[in-house]
C-alpha cells in the first residue's frame, strides 16, 4: 500500500490599502435612584451614585503590521457601555476602551474621503476618535436644601457614531517607479533581501513590495518597489495610479527606465506625465534616473541612449543592470545620499 500523500496550505498574507470601517463608542451608564435604608437610621437621604463612563475608540499605530487585510473580514467596531450607578452612592464602572491596531503610515479620512482626521505616521502613535458617552446622574447629585428627597436620575450620554475610511500610505525611504517590466523587482531582489515575483510578463506586481537596503552598519533605508505605470494610469488604465500614495513619503524616487526596449525617452516622459497628473508633490522630489538592462544592450546602443535620455530629463542619469549587478552599488550609494541629507535636514 502506498504511503498517503500529505498537502500543506500555508496561508499567504494579502495587501489590502483601504478599508472602510464603523465605529461607534460606549454609552455613558446611567443614573440611578436610591435611598439609604439603615437600622435606626429613619431619614438616610438619597445615595443613588453616578453612571461610569463608556470606552472609547482608539487607533494605535504598531511596527509589526503592514497591511489592511483584517479589516475586510472585521468591519465593525463597538465599545462597551459604561456601568449602571447603585446605591450608597457607588458609581458604575468605567467601561475599557477598544484599541484598534493599524499600520504605521494610516490615514483616517472621513466617510467623504477628503477629510483627513488623523495621520498615524509614527511608530506606538495612538489617538482617540470617539470618545465614549458620560456616565448620567444619581439622585445623589440633585440633593439640595430644599430638595432633600429628590427622585431624579438622569441617562447616560450616547457615544459618538461615524463610518471612517482607512488609507494605508507605506513609509519609505525611496521609491521605484517606472513602466511595466522596467526591471523594478529585479532591482528590489539584487538589492536587499525581499523576495518579490518576477517574471517576463508586465504586471508581474500586483501591489507595493518593501525590501531594506542595508549599505553599513550605521547605513539603511527602505525601499518601496510599487506596481508600473502606464500611459493614462491617472485615468485607470492598467492598476491606475492609486499606489502611487505608498511613495508620497519617499525622499526620492528612483526612476527605472529599460534600455533594452528601445525609445527611453518617451518611456520616461510617460511614467513623468502620470508623476504630474497624479499630484501630491512626486513630480517635484528628487528623482535619479537609471538606464537600466544594460547586459541586454551594446555598449553603441548604451551610449546613445545614455545620451538621449540625459538631454531630455537634463538629470544625471547612470547605468545599471539588475539581473547582473552591474552598477548596483554605485545607484544604491547615491539614494543613501539623498536620504541622509534629508535625515539630517529633518534633525536640524
Amino acid at each position: 500500500m502506498p504511503a498517503p500523500v500529505l498537502f500543506f496550505w500555508y496561508p499567504v498574507m494579502k495587501f489590502l490599502d483601504q478599508a472602510k470601517i464603523y465605529l461607534r463608542s460606549g454609552d455613558g451608564g446611567d443614573g440611578t435612584i436610591a435611598f439609604r435604608r439603615e437600622k435606626f437610621i429613619e431619614f438616610g437621604g438619597p445615595d443613588g451614585g453616578n453612571g461610569g463612563r463608556g470606552g472609547d475608540i482608539v487607533f494605535e499605530a504598531l511596527q509589526n503590521l503592514n497591511t489592511l487585510i483584517d479589516f475586510r473580514y472585521t468591519q465593525h467596531f463597538r465599545a462597551p457601555k459604561g456601568g449602571n450607578g447603585s446605591g450608597s452612592d457607588r458609581t458604575g464602572h468605567g467601561a475599557p476602551n477598544v484599541t484598534i491596531a493599524v499600520p504605521i503610515g494610516t490615514q483616517i479620512f472621513a466617510d467623504d474621503q477628503e477629510t483627513m482626521l488623523a495621520d498615524l505616521d509614527h511608530p506606538g502613535m495612538r489617538i482617540t476618535l470617539l470618545q465614549g458617552g458620560d456616565g448620567g446622574f444619581g439622585n445623589t447629585h440633585f440633593k439640595s436644601s430644599t430638595n432633600r428627597a429628590p427622585r431624579k436620575a438622569t441617562k447616560g450620554w450616547p457615544g459618538e457614531e461615524r463610518w471612517i475610511w482607512l488609507r494605508l500610505k507605506l513609509i519609505a525611504d525611496a521609491g521605484l517607479v517606472g513602466l511595466p517590466n522596467a526591471g523594478k523587482s529585479t532591482f528590489l531582489a539584487a538589492s536587499s533581501a525581499a523576495r518579490p515575483k518576477i517574471a517576463d510578463y508586465p504586471f508581474t506586481t500586483l501591489h507595493p513590495q518593501l525590501g531594506v537596503i542595508r549599505l553599513s552598519m550605521s547605513e539603511e533605508f527602505v525601499l518601496a518597489d510599487i506596481p508600473g505605470l502606464i500611459e493614462g494610469a491617472h485615468e485607470g488604465a492598467g492598476l491606475g495610479d492609486r499606489f502611487l500614495g505608498h511613495v508620497e513619503r519617499c525622499a526620492v524616487l528612483l526612476h527605472l527606465v529599460d534600455g533594452a526596449a528601445g525609445n527611453c525617452v518617451q518611456a520616461w516622459r510617460t511614467v513623468r506625465e502620470e508623476l504630474l497628473a497624479y499630484g501630491g508633490g512626486l513630480a517635484e522630489k528628487p528623482e535619479l534616473i537609471a538606464l537600466n538592462k544594460s547586459d541586454a544592450m551594446t555598449p553603441r546602443e548604451t551610449s546613445a541612449r545614455l545620451a538621449a535620455l540625459r538631454k531630455a530629463s537634463g538629470a544625471t542619469v547612470m547605468t545599471m543592470s539588475g539581473a547582473t549587478g552591474q552598477g548596483v552599488p554605485e545607484m544604491l550609494r547615491a539614494l543613501q545620499n539623498i536620504i541622509s541629507a534629508e535625515r539630517r535636514e529633518k534633525a536640524a
